[in-house]
């Protein structure tokens, strides 16, 4: 069983790798003291980092737009770390006989972290930005994974031929959450490759997985996705170790952040909906009471609150608001008593699981076996059945899909084609390749090209391995506008050549 003095770990790698402490002038005599503790100090590193602001211009589920009360993924963000801290406060307090003394400080301060955190890693465009870089990968395997045959690519070949079942998975299973620990880890770069320089404790509470790309089981939730990807493997042993976390075991606060995502996309993606008019709470009360053998089969919580939303609405109406006006205030009531009742419930399932949550042996998801998992279910039921599957959501898919699709194309022409391929900063072949080179983050290019001063040890990837992992890199850190805007400027100056008999160059 993990000790919580280890779960809550408040060492950072710069102290593990003994980073030298810039000189700095004598700290002024009221500003000597650090009053926040390192986990509060991890809330505010993420709050204001730029690939947290960048979540402001990524899609959640609809299509960004001048309804401004319709969720990004920022407004998501605060949401899931809000409703985490509220969860943790819970916890501390109540089960404050088995946790440290400053439990009421560290655990709501790391549920909030990792509920700013948790998304950060995600594409543009929703969950179709992870399938459209899946889909890349596998378009163009052969070329990417196969060692080319010409002798005078002796030296690319022998690269390629390195690639491991790890290397290759993790861009045909490329995985949101696996890029969310590389960018808190390494890519937010402040002169080293340290990231952000979160505690050990939240960034084993930050993994929702924790699985390689090549040891996925869809059986166990740990291992549904992909946690890390090869380039970060050993600092997730380096994590894991340090807090006390072994096998398939998730950091006990990693399991209240996931449950906080499902209650926060489960109700506010179908209140977006409604508020988008796509369906009304008519519409949702109606599916929630249908039960195929009556009603008296009802899972009483959803009973519970569909009562309570009939009866509120009856008490409002004689208050003879107009329909719509109406209508979004129950469905505003709605959304309160369903997020409180199902925060009550994620709560309690964690103290009934508690000896087997800490002891590493709690294999399930919290808002499952809690007492609101059939609410849950039935929310994300309708949600997909009535709001994912519209017509504008299908098309800032569609239209996503496709412009990151061809943005690659363009990206990857810029990082392959150069005159030295052991030498990654050299000349690119073509003006069009070193101005799509150009384009990408000089960050990124830093690290691709080994400029960043390193504390953490060299994994030896493949030089193939590490130019896919450049293109991932810059295409999971656009917004959605950057990406667009991107895509119709590289198409813009993209020529195709042909030879004089017409055949491609």
């Amino acid at each position: 069983m993990a000790a919580w003095s280890k779960l809550l770990c408040n060492k950072r790698f710069s102290e593990l790798k003994e980073r030298p402490k810039p000189e700095r002038p004598e700290p002024l005599d009221f500003a000597k003291e650090q009053f926040r503790l390192p986990q509060e100090r991890d809330h505010d590193r993420i709050l204001f980092s730029t690939p947290f602001r960048r979540l402001g211009d990524k899609t959640q589920v609809f299509p960004l737009e001048s309804i401004e009360s319709i969720r990004t993924r920022l407004t998501h963000s605060f949401e899931v770390a809000n409703l985490a801290r509220s969860m943790g406060i819970e916890i501390a307090v109540s089960l404050a006989d088995k946790l440290p003394k400053d439990a009421l400080r560290t655990i709501p301060s790391i549920l909030a972290a990792v509920g700013l955190a948790h998304d950060i890693g995600n594409p543009p465009f929703g969950h179709q930005g992870e399938n459209a870089i899946r889909s890349w990968f596998v378009r163009n395997a052969n070329a990417l994974f196969n060692p080319p045959e010409n002798k005078e690519h002796a030296a690319i070949a022998n690269d390629v031929s390195q690639l491991s079942v790890q290397h290759k998975s993790d861009f045909l299973h490329f995985e949101g959450n696996a890029q969310t620990l590389r960018v808190v880890t390494k890519l937010q770069v402040i002169g080293d490759d340290l990231g952000l320089n979160l505690t050990l404790g939240t960034l084993a509470a930050l993994m929702k997985y924790v699985a390689a790309s090549d040891q996925l089981n869809d059986k166990k939730p740990a291992r549904e996705k992909v946690g890390f990807f090869a380039s970060e493997q050993s600092l997730v042993k380096q994590i894991r170790d340090e807090t006390g976390l072994i096998g398939d075991a998730l950091h006990p606060l990693a399991l209240v952040m996931e449950a906080c995502d499902d209650v926060a996309y489960s109700v506010l993606d179908v209140e977006d909906a409604i508020k988008k008019g796509l369906v009304s709470l008519n519409d949702l009360l109606a599916s929630l009471e249908y039960h195929p053998e009556g009603t008296e089969k009802l899972d009483p919580v959803v009973k519970y609150l569909c009562d309570l939303s009939h009866r509120e609405f009856a008490q409002l109406r004689q208050q003879k608001l107009h329909p719509s006006e109406l209508q979004d205030v129950v469905t505003q009531k709605f959304r309160v008593d369903a997020i409180h009742l199902m925060v009550c419930a994620v709560t309690s399932a964690f103290r009934e699981n508690y000896k087997d949550i800490v002891s590493g042996t709690f294999e399930k998801e919290l808002v499952k076996v809690s007492r609101a998992g059939a609410l849950c279910k039935a929310l994300k039921n309708f949600g997909r059945e009535n709001a994912f599957g519209h017509k504008t959501v299908l098309e800032v898919e569609l239209n996503g899909y496709n412009t990151i699709n061809r943005l690659m194309d363009f990206l990857w022409f810029g990082i392959c084609n150069r005159c030295d391929y052991q030498d990654v900063s050299s000349k690119r072949t073509s003006p069009f390749a070193s101005y799509a080179y150009s384009r990408i983050s000089k960050n990124y290019r830093r690290i691709f090209e080994g400029k960043v001063t390193c504390y953490h040890k060299d994994a030896g990837l493949p030089i193939r391995y590490r130019e896919m992992q450049l293109l991932t890199d810059m295409v999971s850190g656009m917004t959605d506008q950057f990406c667009i805007d991107l895509h119709a400027d590289l198409l813009k100056h993209y020529r195709e050549m042909h030879t004089v008999n017409g055949t491609p160059a």
